[in-house]
């Protein structure tokens, strides 16, 4: 079995977000690839979660985080 280079969550973390947000958005992320590719009947060869990971780490999609104020 061959492993690929995977991100690591920390690797994907900036300090701001939490994991559970970057989870979150992720995840958020690849349904609408997934709906997308579904809309225009695209065949797509990679995975969305994949699709959604580039798009985080590349920079064309951010986390955004709620301001906590006490």
């Amino acid at each position: 079995m061959i492993k690929k280079n995977r991100p690591s969550i920390k690797d994907t973390l900036n300090g701001r977000e939490t994991r559970y947000s970057v989870v979150v958005a992720v995840a958020k992320r690849a349904r609408e690839i997934a709906s997308e590719a579904e809309l225009n009947e695209e065949h797509l060869t990679r995975k969305p979660v994949s699709l959604s990971i580039e798009d985080f780490e590349s920079g064309r999609f951010v986390v955004l985080e709620p301001e906590v104020t006490d």
